[in-house]
């Protein structure tokens, strides 16, 4: 007779890190969070003998090699040219103007098989063939600038390097094809700079106050989030949602015509979205940016701040500063891309037509006297000085315009990378970068063991968003969803992933996506890693049903992490049933999402 003494199903096993703790942790930054996932992971694989994989920061594991090559040689070349004037052994003159050109081509000629060699050849030649610069001119400005010999000189941007930048962002944030007239750019460090840089000014200017409203194109970069929350700013947040769901009830991450219409109140004087977008990685589509267009029409005062740091991993990506320049600030960081985060490149651009100025021509008598007062030691003319160029005096507290500007060594290598591209009439590597984070997300969707979603030419794959309860939701319905959102944190999946594999993700729900949604970064982590996190995701995933399935042969609703007391016949069967229940787990998470796909194909089909 079997006996009937009371045992404990053991529900989902227990973690290091309380749910009491997991609730107040999920109060940082989702980049804060991921140092003390870290932090476990590092533990898990000291005691487990596992491998750490840190698919959380998005800093890319490749460098562009050619540019770099090229900018180091330049810099011998420099040093060269330097000796030339004066050479006290420790000690230089500065690089000469006249003739610098002809010795370049000289020095390239002796080094013809140095790295780098043929790409400086071909920056030279593009500056004087293609853009008709003065040869002189054009590589003194290199070879001054390499050396850092001197202050920026004009603060804003380098007379030459200006326009190859202007080059590069009508290439590849323009797709070739640029509005009217030209842009006026800012070099800047890094897009974090212009961030902060953008917002400073447009509250110097009046252009916004205190409490004003602004839209938020969501999810999005957190620092977005967290600056217009800061006391200074104070901002009243309208959500822009990218709510927009497939048949199956997946997310694409677009926004639904609704959503964008919201921009059409004239309460909101400023529209920040990071375009393609941060996580999802998915750019606006042609029928959104035709919306966004349309609205400007309604509301002409609105500015627009568009971050486009990974549009290059989009074909043919378009930028708003193509589709609407008057209204639109574009800050554009080179890191993604070209792997230098560490070099801190970015670029602020304007139409030289836009909103803002005529915005500032248009202020009160009482904020132009202030504004005079404020640029009136810089210029005569205060009134007349266009917004970049407040930017860059607002950067240094105006007091120090004239040591403003990105360094030159900096600006140099920008224009190198800038370069790379416009020298690369087969796009060669921007195509490279495209295939290294398609092939590590069909790895990671190999370890999940689902089909890849449906394809996107609008999406970027640098990141991949992924909804936890979505996938809850259409694998095992309303019962399991209510099961999770009442004994779990939705970052405890992560804390999971890092304590249990040493796997280091990112809260989505940080970004101002979905509370269970996820991020992964395609980008620094080697393509077999990939398949293993998603297998890992799967482990863990898995382990929620079977506490699940333990707790309803009991009753609903079982508390986490405490078992629950059963007769012995239960028991007994639930023990005998673990092995085929983590089997059948696995199975009906492939099973339930071959049939969500195979349900939106006839979606699909039947709409056509």
């Amino acid at each position: 007779m079997a006996s009937t003494a009371p045992i404990t199903v053991s529900l989902a096993s227990a973690l290091k890190t309380t749910r009491s703790r997991q609730r107040d942790l999920e109060q940082l930054s989702p980049f804060e969070l991921k140092d003390y996932l870290i932090t476990l992971a590092k533990d898990s694989q000291q005691t487990a003998a596992l491998t750490m994989l840190n698919a959380g920061r998005g800093n890319p594991n490749w460098i562009s090699t050619e540019p770099r090559d090229a900018f180091f040689l330049l810099g011998q070349f420099a040093m060269k040219e330097a000796r030339r004037v004066r050479d006290d052994g420790i000690l230089a003159g500065m690089p000469p103007k006249k003739g610098c050109a002809d010795r370049l081509r000289k020095f390239l000629s002796k080094n013809k098989g140095a790295a780098g060699a043929d790409f400086l050849a071909g920056v030279l030649e593009y500056g004087v063939k293609i853009k008709n610069f003065v040869p002189d001119e054009w590589i003194h400005e290199l070879t001054d600038s390499v050396i850092g010999d001197n202050y920026p000189v004009p603060p804003r941007a380098l007379v030459h390097l200006e326009q190859i930048l202007h080059d590069y962002l009508v290439k590849e944030m323009c797709d070739g094809r640029p509005p009217k007239g030209k842009f006026d750019l800012f070099p800047v460090e890094g897009g974090t700079a212009a961030m902060c840089y953008i917002f400073d000014s447009l509250m110097q200017n009046g252009l916004l106050k205190q409490g004003d409203t602004i839209a938020l194109f969501l999810p999005t970069f957190t620092p977005y989030i967290e600056i217009a929350h800061l006391e200074r700013f104070q901002f009243k947040i309208v959500a822009i949602n990218a709510s927009s769901v497939r048949a199956d009830g997946t997310h694409d991450w677009h926004y639904p015509a609704a959503e964008i219409a919201k921009l059409e109140n004239p309460k909101i004087k400023l529209a920040v979205t990071v375009n393609p977008s941060n996580p999802p990685s998915v750019a606006f589509s042609p029928i959104e940016m035709k919306q966004i267009v349309g609205l400007i029409r309604k509301n002409p005062d609105l500015v627009l701040v568009t971050d486009d740091v990974y549009g290059t991993f989009v074909p043919n990506f378009r930028s708003l500063m193509a589709e609407v320049p008057h209204n639109t600030i574009c800050v554009y960081s080179f890191s993604k891309n070209f792997g230098c985060t560490g070099w801190r490149l970015g670029v602020i651009a304007t139409h030289e037509k836009n909103t803002m100025d005529r915005r500032i021509a248009e202020l009160p008598a009482s904020w132009k006297k202030r504004l005079e007062k404020r640029y009136g030691a810089m210029t005569m003319e205060p009134e007349k000085l266009k917004f970049i160029d407040r930017l860059v005096a607002d950067s240094r507290n105006v007091a120090l315009n004239h040591t403003a500007g990105l360094s030159l060594p900096q600006q140099v290598q920008m224009g190198f990378f800038a370069l790379s591209h416009l020298l690369d009439l087969k796009d060669a590597y921007k195509h490279l970068t495209m295939q290294i984070v398609r092939a590590r997300r069909d790895a990671l969707w190999r370890g999940l063991g689902v089909p890849l979603p449906p394809e996107d030419p609008m999406r970027g794959w640098y990141y991949v968003e992924l909804d936890f309860m979505v996938w809850a939701k259409n694998t095992y319905g309303d019962a399991f969803c209510k099961y999770m959102t009442s004994n779990y944190e939705p970052v405890d999946f992560l804390f999971r992933l890092a304590e249990k594999s040493g796997v280091v993700l990112m809260d989505g729900g940080g970004f101002g996506g979905p509370p269970w949604s996820i991020r992964i970064s395609l980008a620094n982590l080697d393509d077999g890693d990939y398949s293993r996190i998603g297998k890992y995701m799967v482990d863990a995933a898995t382990e929620y049903v079977e506490a699940w399935k333990a707790g309803q042969l009991v009753r609903s609703g079982p508390t986490a992490g405490k078992g629950q007391k059963v007769k012995a016949s239960a028991a007994k069967r639930t023990a005998a049933g673990k092995g085929a229940a983590k089997k059948a787990a696995r199975k009906a998470v492939k099973q339930a999402v071959k049939q969500a796909a195979k349900a939106e194909r006839s979606a699909r089909k039947g709409a056509k």
